[in-house]
């Protein structure tokens, strides 16, 4: 099995419905949880993972008009 594959039970990950890879181009496989307030991706077909800060995350809202409010899921 691949590392990315293994359950991390301390980390509540959520599927990103609709949400496209920007790696492998595959949908509906990004998964999001938040380590230490960083907020990452990570896709369970290639492995490929991104993260943003809190900060970064509050910012890009901001400048967005067309965003009712960011998701934080508890």
């Amino acid at each position: 099995m691949s590392e990315f594959l293994k359950v991390d039970k301390k980390f509540k990950k959520r599927f990103i419905a609709g949400a496209v890879c920007p790696k492998c181009k595959a949908q509906d496989s990004l998964l999001l949880f938040f380590d230490n307030g960083v907020e990452r991706i990570e896709c369970v077909d290639c492995g490929h993972t991104q993260s943003q800060t809190e900060a970064q995350v509050a910012k890009a809202g901001v400048k967005q008009n067309d965003v009712i409010g960011v998701f934080k899921p508890e």
